[in-house]
Order: C-alpha cells, then structure tokens, then sequence
C-alpha cells in the first residue's frame, strides 16, 4: 500500500466544502483524513502552494495542436510578407509532397481573405494548407487549387464556400470542411507514427497547465489508430474521451460505422470514444455561424450544417445507441437548434445521458429560459471573452450593436445550465489559468477595458475554479470519480505555487504548475522537481 500525504497549503477539495489541512491519498485514491498515516508515509510539503484536483479540459483539438508542430510556428506572424517568409524557409527544409500547416492570424488581412498568388511567392511548385487561428479557413496556393482540380467552374459545396474572385476563380481561401477537404482529400495522410509522437508532445504540454483529462472534440476515423497506438504505449499524459464527428452528408448511415469504432477502443487504458460530435452551424468571422436574423454586414443567415430537424432526428439517434452528443453551435439559431435538440432526449438526460453545447457564443434571450428544467452542460472557451482584435475588427462587425452580448457565462448559469471550460487548443492556448483570469476578470492581460468586457457575464474564481474541474467531470460523465478531492475520489491533482484566491483576480496567470497528478501517476514535474519521481505511483 502506498501512502502519500500532502500537507502545507491550501487544499481545497471542492467548491462547496471547507479547504482541508492535509490531504491523503492512498494507492491513487482520495482517503478519508482520520485514516492512521503509516510511519513510512511520503509526505509532500505544498511549502504554501495551493492543491486542487487537477484541470480538466472540455474542449480542445490536442492531435489538431501536435500536428502544427511539423510546419513552422505562424500565430505570431502580423504581415503576410512574414508568413510567406517562414513558408519559403519551411519549404526549403522539408521535402514532404505537401506543406500543411497552421496557424495564422486571420485579422492580418481585412475580412480574414488571402490570396494565392500571395503564397506562391513563398512556394510555388507543391502544395501549400494554412490552417487559420479557427480551423474554419484554410489558406492554399495556386498549386494546391490546381492539385485539387479547382477553377472558376466548380462549384461550392452545399456546406462550404470557394472564395472567388470578380472573374470567379478561386482567391485560395477557402471556408469550411467541406470546401476545405476539396483539397485536404488530395493530400496524404500523416502516417500513425507522426500523429503518435504528435500526441505524445501536445498531452504533455496538456499535463504541463494542470489537465489530467480533456475532451478530443473532433475525432475522424482515420485519425484512431494513432490515438489507440499512442495510448497503448503510454505516451498519452492526459485521459481522453473522444467525440467522432458526425458527417451530415453520411447520416445516418454512420452511426453504424461511429458505434463500431467506439465499441473497438474499449478497454484501451485511458482511452474512450463515448461521444458524438455535431457542427451545428461555422462560425461567426467568416460568416457561416447560423443566426436567428441576418449578419451585420451581410444579407445572410450563416451557413448551417444541421437543420433543426434533421439534428434533432440525429441526436436522438445518437442517444439511443448509447452516446453522449457534444455540439458545436456558435450562432443563435445553432444554439436554439441544440437546445431543441436537447430537449428531445430530456428523459435521457435525466437518466445520467451528458449533452454538451460548447461555444454558445451568442444566445437568444428568450431561450435561457429553457435552460431551467433541461440538463445540459454549456462549455464555455473562457479566454474568447474579450474585447481582443478578433473581437473587434471581424465578430462585432458581423454581429451589429444588437448582439453584441456573448459568452453569456453568468446569464446561462442562472437560468440553470451547467457550465464547463475548454480551451480549443490550438485556436487559443491551453492555459487553464488564463482563462480562469478571463471568466473572473472579462479583461484581456493589459487589464483591458477597465471594468471588464461585459461584466455583468463575469464569474466568481470559486465558480471559475468548478467549470475547469468538477464541471467539465460532470460533462463527461464522470462526477463520481472525478472533479472533486473528497474521499473515495480518484487522484488527478494539480499543484500551483500560490493560493490564487488570496491576490487581485488579474494575477491569476501568475501562478505556476509545480505539479500534475492522474489517476496517481505524476505527469509533470516543474524543473525544479524533475527527476525519477515524476513518474512514481503513489
């Protein structure tokens, strides 16, 4: 038997309990405190620091954030000049058949539209995919058009769009996976071994801000024999849950073929594909996120991938095969959809079934009301609450001073949802710190704008704190295990230097991760503690 005591700091164990003193853990589980500690206990001294039960992250793309890793880094690029220049020296090292990479910021160019002709300077006899920040855009050169066979006279998909120019050949941007696999579909296909050492470094950096278990929120099947690989080997940090995207022109033949697959993972250590995903609609900054009354700036309503029905028939369908649903709905009338989506398995979901509507970035008044009596999880991206670039020059514009409330935290807790954390990583970083500083602060890390963006939508730390731990446990199922520090509990700990709820609420990203724990296993150890315990079982 194995015996740890953590002692010396603040411990708390969960949102409606006192801290405690010291916390036992033994063989990986939480024990009671007036359990008799053995003499040869290890003991750890949090020398002040504050233990919570580890990070959990409710939505985040970690193979998508280890497959950025191969092309050159592009987030900080300001210039197109710039991201050509990085694009000429990537390809003068790399002899893949395809360069594809990711990801750049789309506020560099007015209206997030790039030009072919803009990458060609940087290559261009191969291909060449830029992902954009939001993974809804892909900017590709004149090879990459011409790989896939497109000109002026294909035409768009039903759910994506070729941008064009006055002539109607293609610009080289294009908007949504269905326009986007037009070419993806050409390219090959990273090999299990790369998407292995691709999961192996972005769980880590995962485990590194505090996670011991995240949301993988877009799984294609192709993409599981590297996640069955890499967690077979142990060189997963984090548990994960996958959710397998729904593809609405394969519905609802692909259920088959989603249950299939889930079914063949069970078992694998750390692994699970207990969930569906749905796209309900794109999002907001290329105009295809689905909107109750038209654009701003535009004479369009977005572009939905699911119509209401047709979701509803979907969800319940996947419910009955025995998933969770995960949707993805940014609009408001994509939000309307999935909670009336949610509404049609209200039996389920009173019978333990998790419905998850992540983004929720602008929610109709008159459907908060609906939230009272239904049991669904709104994941929150805490870090897009503010008033950045992004916000400023593409969402708002789009949105009109009508809608300008978003991210309605606060507003869809008290009308009675649940609500949980996830990053997106990699569309905004993995910190879980920084997006605890947003949701309390509604301010950027200036400190931007005085008062907060919004705060009427701000939350309590204590309330922040139970979204990043015991609420995203919650949606994904596991609230009697997880997600708390009381007994019987399993032992995902993570470690900060400083009790975060004793300084002003914008210095909580000053702490720092001394230590992460899953299921009793060390996976991060600040340099200072690195050696051979980082890996010892308790």
């Amino acid at each position: 038997m194995a015996v740890v005591v953590f002692t010396n700091g603040a411990i708390r164990v969960a949102g409606s309990t006192a801290d405690v003193d010291r916390l036992v853990v033994i063989d990986g589980i939480v024990a009671s405190d007036d359990l008799a500690v053995p003499a040869d206990a290890e003991i750890v001294d949090l020398e002040g620091g504050m233990l919570l039960p580890a990070f959990r992250d409710g939505h985040a793309h970690p193979l998508l954030a280890g497959r950025e890793r191969r092309g050159p880094e592009l987030r900080d690029a300001t210039t197109v000049a710039e991201i050509r220049e990085r694009v000429r020296t990537w390809a003068a090292t790399c002899d893949d058949p395809w360069l594809i990479g990711g990801s750049y910021d789309a506020t560099i160019v007015p209206g997030g539209m790039f030009d072919a002709r803009w990458l060609d300077e940087g290559e261009a006899e191969r291909p060449v995919v830029l992902h954009s920040w939001d993974y809804h855009t892909v900017w590709v050169n004149t090879a990459a058009l011409k790989a896939a066979g497109l000109d002026a006279e294909t035409p768009d998909p039903t759910r994506g769009r070729i941008v064009r120019r006055p002539d109607g050949s293609p610009l080289g941007t294009l908007v949504e996976r269905p326009a986007i696999d037009l070419v993806l579909d050409h390219a090959p296909q990273p090999s299990v071994e790369a998407d292995v050492d691709a999961l192996a470094w972005a769980t880590e950096r995962l485990a590194e801000h505090g996670i011991a278990w995240v949301q993988e929120a877009w799984t294609e099947l192709r993409d599981l024999p590297a996640w069955v690989a890499a967690a077979r080997r142990g060189r997963l940090a984090v548990d994960v849950d996958l959710a397998l995207r729904a593809d609405p022109e394969r519905w609802p033949e692909q259920l088959v073929d989603l249950r299939r697959a889930a079914d063949e993972i069970v078992g694998v250590d750390g692994l699970t594909a207990r969930t569906v995903k749905f796209f309900v609609d794109g999002i907001l900054e290329n105009h295809t996120a689905h909107l109750i009354d038209c654009y701003h700036d535009a004479h369009t309503r977005g572009l939905p991938n699911w119509q209401p029905e047709q979701l509803g028939a979907a969800v319940a369908a996947c419910d009955a095969a025995g998933f969770d649903i995960h949707l993805h709905a940014i609009g408001d009338a994509a939000v309307r959809a999935a909670i009336g989506s949610a509404e049609g398995i209200r039996e389920s979901l009173g019978r333990g079934r998790r419905l998850t509507i992540a983004h929720a970035q602008v929610v109709d008044p008159a459907d908060l009301p609906r939230l009272a009596d239904l049991d669904v999880t709104f994941c929150f991206q805490p870090q897009w609450a503010v008033a950045d670039a992004v916000m400023t020059e593409l969402t708002l514009p789009r949105l009109g001073p009508a809608r300008e409330r978003q991210y309605r935290m606060r507003a869809a807790r008290t009308a009675g949802a649940r609500v949980s954390f996830g990053s997106d990583w990699p569309v905004t970083s993995p910190d879980v710190l920084l997006g605890l500083r947003t949701a309390v602060t509604r301010q950027d890390g200036h400190g931007l704008p005085a008062g907060g963006w919004q705060p009427e939508e701000r939350l309590t730390l204590d309330e922040a704190l139970d979204a990043a731990t015991s609420g995203v446990a919650w949606q994904a199922g596991d609230d009697a295990h997880r997600g708390t520090l009381l007994p019987g509990m399993t032992a995902d700990l993570v470690w900060l230097d400083r009790d975060i709820r004793r300084g002003p609420a914008d210095r909580i990203a000053d702490a720092r991760i001394r230590g992460t724990w899953r299921r009793g296993l060390r996976t991060f150890a600040a340099p200072a503690l690195a050696g051979p315990a980082s890996t010892r079982p308790f």
